[in-house]
């Protein structure tokens, strides 16, 4: 039976409306939870759904979610050599739903994320090279190396943003699926957001008018359960958060986020159904944040015991260790996969070593689509007004 992190403090429950209930996987003193999905579907284990999976898909998962890992942990060390600047909030202890949802999507679906977007992006497709420069502020970033690290931007793979503000993708994801809609295409939006998001006023809003107007649309909620330094239960008066769709009509589900099978899986069907049906969904995906809120949270308000579950459901590791015990993987054959992914971190960390920063003449490029008259283009340190050669240039005197 598939095992699901959960909040510590949700009281158990026998049954559940649309599924069975399956066990916690914290320690002793953790409760059940309650996990919504097909009650026509049995359960699958791990190893299961692995069974049935071609070998070279289960590899390909195991390689992408190792990039995202070295990916960021290389993020890491270049914020603390001073190569980053800014905010900087990381993907560890999710990469396996950062995968699961990229392999859930069509390349012409759009993705709108929050400020922990690093993966999402490698996940949809652009280049490492491209996201690693526009960490390091370069002008062959993503964002030409204005935004950084909370604003990645890539019409090409139509990931949208990279928002700072919480919440502030919401709204525009739903206006997007509204453009869908309109056009009469076949795409489909995925909203990724933090559960801190469920209770802001934009987020019922929004889900709302999905609801309302059948657009296509999954809202993707990455339950890492500590907020930003807050348990979920202490912030939310129902933290079973996929509940929160009933109250517009709207399915929710709630998957392993550690499981990226699962969650490829459950991700697959809400996004087809979004876009055949034009029925909205909100998956709530369970996980664990191996670090703290962002690179220079030292997340002391995590108990011993809380970084040691975190640590026990280390996706990665246990992707690794399902796929040896398959005969997916072997040693060798993993370590090959090790060195391979380091060697690329390695060069998108020399692409954006070696790029240019933006020219400081740029700085204004982009405050506008067209042309706007009047725009003033003064940078900080240029004179108000136009210094005129006649001018003069001595002090001053004054006259009575």
């Amino acid at each position: 039976m598939t095992t699901i992190p959960t909040p510590r403090k949700t009281p158990a429950r026998k049954t559940s409306t649309r599924g069975r209930t399956r066990p916690a996987t914290a320690k002793a003193g953790a409760t059940a939870a309650e996990v919504p999905s097909n009650p026509d579907v049995e359960q699958e284990t791990i190893q299961t759904r692995i069974a049935a999976t071609d070998p070279e898909t289960l590899r390909g998962l195991y390689r992408d979610m190792l990039f995202v890992r070295r990916f960021e942990e290389r993020t890491a060390q270049s914020y603390q050599q001073a190569k980053i600047g800014g905010y900087c909030h990381l993907n560890l202890g999710e990469e396996a739903t950062v995968v699961g949802m990229g392999a859930a999507m069509r390349a012409t679906d759009y993705l709108f994320t929050n400020y922990r977007e690093h993966g999402y992006a490698l996940a949809k497709g652009i280049e490492p090279g491209r996201v690693m420069a526009e960490l390091y502020g370069r002008s062959t970033g993503t964002s030409k190396g204005w935004g950084g690290s909370m604003h990645m931007y890539d019409t090409a793979t139509r990931l949208l943003g990279g928002y700072a503000i919480v919440g502030g993708q919401v709204p525009l994801a739903v206006g997007a699926a509204l453009a869908i809609d309109y056009r009469g295409d076949d795409d489909v939006v995925v909203c990724q957001m933090g559960e801190g998001t469920t209770n802001i006023g934009a987020f019922h809003e929004s889900l709302n008018i999905a609801a309302l107007w059948r657009l296509p649309i999954v809202f993707l909620v990455i339950n890492n359960q500590t907020g930003m330094g807050t348990t979920v239960e202490k912030s939310s008066a129902e933290p079973d958060l996929w509940k929160r769709a009933h109250s517009y009509r709207m399915r929710g589900e709630r998957v392993d986020g550690t499981d990226v099978l699962a969650v490829r899986d459950v991700a697959s069907e809400l996004i087809e159904t979004a876009r055949r049906e034009g029925k909205p969904a909100l998956l709530e995906a369970v996980s664990y944040r191996l670090k703290g809120h962002s690179v220079v949270d030292p997340a002391k308000y995590r108990t011993g015991e809380a970084v040691s579950v975190a640590r026990e459901n280390d996706p990665v590791v246990r992707w690794h260790t399902a796929l040896l015990e398959a005969e997916v993987l072997t040693e060798d054959s993993a370590a090959e996969v090790e060195t391979q992914v380091a060697a690329e971190v390695a060069a998108a960390v020399e692409f954006a070593d070696t790029s240019p920063h933006p020219d400081p003449s740029s700085l204004f490029d982009y405050n506008y689509a067209t042309p706007v008259a009047g725009d003033s283009r003064r940078l900080p340190a240029d004179p108000l007004f136009p210094v005129s050669d006649a001018a003069p240039t001595g002090p001053r005197t004054a006259t009575v």
